[in-house]
């Protein structure tokens, strides 16, 4: 047993003092006794540690590279995203292991547990599986084994460039599979999670309605019937008015109606709906994911977070494109949305807790619901996903209870993040991952061999 105590521990029952958590070898919560006498490893203040729900890891080598603007005055989403196909036509395997660990190293520090990887390079520049076609997922793997991050990889599935089924471009050619090769790739995506510890799993994740087929989106809970499943949703209006025009409704409406999502289900964006669709959608038990910092950084939109989390939706937070790793201000950014877009303050608030507690607690569930991971609670049996905050900042200085999670999201940053663990590895100590150097060094040896293509 390894054993943590805590002066102030947000437990499921709410704060408490001078808990005694106790964890196996394993990483699972075995014991956790309030007003206990401290002993162990101690720590001033210890919370569940969230859940990373949506990555894509290789764009963050891309990150702070996109910023002038294109010949087309209307330059948008869609123009970052050519640059983004000709980047990832350069990396290789050795690269992809690279940036994905560095990401989650930043992930880490930042204050998560699990990286929730939406990975859907698999082949090599020109369309052509690796001899082992799994050779990507691999190297995801790889990253994980060295970071110590929990792992939720997510194969994606990305067949066709539109509604219309038209073929890929150049830039996408290395995410093709049909549904048969992507079911191969899928089973071999599992074995390669096997070399990692117990709490790492596998789920799936069809990429959007505009790169899957009509017919393998109707029966994707029958072709994959257990883990989960995510998708991006409703993102850009210009998918919105695409699936509008060939499949005749809009994206959240054609899923609602033709694709059974339930509770397994985590939508990602959501920017572009109406308000009988967020109503509808939140009533299906699906999570949405939500990366305001992506979100804003492309011109998404305003996701509806005041309508969806009013009529009982679930959210998680992701960091999408890596342009940035911060969990306080991903919070940040998703509460000020709304209060720009509506005028008001403390949007997310409620009369029982203030606005980071509520958003805390709601992308707890809804990251451990999102990755089907036995997380987000101090709580026998769940995984020892857990961070420490730095209560002797002088930013957190004289805070107590929810005031110190809102004054970490509104006034501070993931500087204050101390220690993390995930499923009880203890992987963030004084703020710097326990393999930063290697990590580091590894990645500038990768931006070395891409600056060409950057």
């Amino acid at each position: 047993m390894q054993t943590i105590w805590a002066n102030h521990a947000l437990l499921p029952s709410g704060w408490a003092r001078n808990v005694l958590i106790e964890f196996d070898a394993n990483g699972r919560i075995r014991t956790v006794q309030q007003d206990s006498p401290a002993r162990g490893t101690q720590v001033p203040f210890l919370a569940p540690a969230p859940v990373n729900v949506h990555s894509h890891a290789f764009q963050r080598a891309m990150a702070g590279l996109t910023e002038q603007r294109g010949p087309n005055p209307s330059d948008s989403f869609w123009t970052w995203r050519q640059l983004m196909f000709r980047f990832l036509d350069r990396l290789t395997p050795d690269n992809i292991e690279a940036i994905t660990a560095f990401v989650q190293m930043e992930m880490l520090e930042a204050g998560y547990a699990t990286n929730v990887e939406f990975h859907y390079l698999h082949h090599q520049p020109g369309g052509v599986p690796y001899d082992n076609i799994a050779e990507m997922s691999e190297r995801v793997a790889a990253a994980a084994s060295q970071t110590g991050i929990g792992l939720c990889l997510l194969p994606v599935h990305y067949e066709f460039g539109g509604c219309d089924g038209r073929n890929l471009a150049a830039g996408q050619i290395r995410f093709r599979n049909s549904i048969d090769r992507f079911m191969t790739l899928h089973a071999a995506a599992g074995v390669a999670l096997k070399s990692l510890p117990d709490d790492a799993n596998l789920g799936v994740a069809p990429h959007s309605l505009r790169a899957v087929g009509m017919a393998d989106l109707k029966n994707y809970e029958y072709h994959f019937s257990t883990g989960p499943i995510h998708m991006h949703l409703a993102e850009q209006t210009a998918e919105v008015e695409e699936v509008e025009h060939h499949w005749r409704a809009r994206p959240v409406t054609w899923a609602l109606d033709n694709m059974g999502i339930d509770e397994r289900w985590c939508l990602i964006h959501c920017t572009q709906m109406t308000p009988d669709e967020t109503i509808n959608l939140a009533a299906s038990g699906a999570v949405a994911g939500l990366c305001p910092i992506t979100e804003s950084s492309l011109g998404d939109g305003i996701y509806d977070g005041v309508r969806w989390t009013d009529h009982g939706g679930r959210f998680a937070i992701g960091s999408d494109s890596n342009i940035r790793i911060s969990l306080s201000e991903e919070l940040r950014t998703l509460d000020y949305s709304q209060r720009l877009r509506d005028g008001t303050r403390a949007a997310l608030a409620t009369p029982d807790h203030s606005t980071g507690r509520r958003m805390f607690d709601s992308i707890l569930k809804g990251g451990a619901q999102a990755a089907q991971r036995q997380t987000g609670r101090l709580e026998v049996g769940y995984w020892a996903d857990m961070v420490s905050l730095d209560t002797t900042s002088e930013h957190l200085w004289a805070r107590a209870e929810d005031a110190i999670l809102d004054s970490w999201i509104f006034a501070g940053d993931d500087r204050l993040v101390s220690e993390v663990w995930s499923a009880g590895r203890h992987v963030v100590s004084n703020g710097i991952h326990i393999a930063r150097s290697e990590i580091v060094a590894a990645y500038k040896q990768t931006l070395n061999s891409l600056k060409d293509a950057l």
